[in-house]
């Protein structure tokens, strides 16, 4: 046989046996977009049937322990293109962002347990920091400061972009009792153990950092009842310092770029996710 026969056989060799591994690459990333959608680079799997995902820094910008931020609300549309230059910063500063899809758990104990078991599954078996800084977009508060009041030793910080904390307000206690397994009148005397902004004071006695920024013209979700109260309540338990609340003047609930751009908040949310994986800055 010539040698360039040769090198043509060896080389079709080759070629026929990459693409085994070229066919379960793009099925793997099929399969990964059928779970979620990502807005950056990254990775969606299942814990407990959930969709969940990972949006990785690149690969020289990773740590053991990874730091990183747990996100939410991580339903179908949610982290979206609004949000996309904000995280951009954080992959890019090396932290990871994560979440689990509970539904519209509305911080309902069954969701409080698969943002457990997104915790368990990162930092016991892929080599993530135990106290992750958490955002809360919108109702995303809910689920992230009902989590954070039962896990104060595993929280480095609370941000938020116009969260919710007051179940009362959004989505209204008829709504949000059908995700606790509850009637209206049972969640409305069951407040105190489930509604987030009554259980503000575990945070400020656990002096947990926060920061939100807050439109003062949100009908959908009032200043004064969520992210203001969330503070007063921080002043009122002597953790003042410990809680910034940013004023968007003139803003609703809406998509004003001054939300998803807000250096200040990303500041802190890299930072306290920095310091939760024990990097010094």
């Amino acid at each position: 046989m010539s040698v360039s026969r040769l090198f043509a056989s060896g080389f079709l060799a080759l070629i026929l046996s990459l693409l085994p591994v070229v066919a379960i690459t793009a099925a793997a990333q099929e399969t990964q977009s059928e779970i979620k959608k990502l807005i950056l680079p990254g990775e969606a799997f299942l814990i407990a049937e959930r969709p969940a995902f990972i949006l990785w820094p690149a690969a020289e910008n990773r740590r053991k322990p990874q730091p990183w931020i747990c996100y939410a609300p991580t339903l179908a549309g949610y982290p979206d293109e609004h949000e996309k230059w904000m995280h951009e910063q954080f992959l890019a500063a090396g932290i990871a962002v994560a979440g689990i899809d509970v539904g519209e758990a509305y911080g309902s104990p069954q969701g409080r347990e698969l943002f457990t078991k997104l915790y368990d599954e990162l930092t016991t078996r892929r080599g993530f920091a135990k106290k992750p800084c958490l955002l809360g977009r919108s109702r995303g508060g809910l689920w992230v400061t009902s989590w954070a009041a039962e896990n104060t030793d595993k929280v480095a910080g609370i941000a938020g972009i116009y969260p919710v904390f007051d179940l009362r307000t959004y989505p209204k206690i008829e709504n949000a009792a059908k995700a606790y397994g509850l009637t209206g009148a049972e969640l409305e005397s069951q407040l105190d153990r489930h509604n987030p902004i009554a259980r503000v004071p575990t945070l400020a006695k656990a002096k947990i950092p926060a920061l939100f920024i807050h439109g003062d013209e949100d009908v959908v979700v009032p200043l004064k009842e969520n992210s203001a109260e969330f503070a007063a309540k921080y002043q009122a338990a002597g953790a003042g310092e410990a809680v910034t609340l940013i004023v968007a003047k003139g803003q609703g609930h809406n998509f004003w770029e001054g939300f998803f751009r807000c250096q200040e908040l990303i500041d802190f949310a890299i930072s306290r996710a920095r310091v939760g994986a024990g990097i010094e800055d």
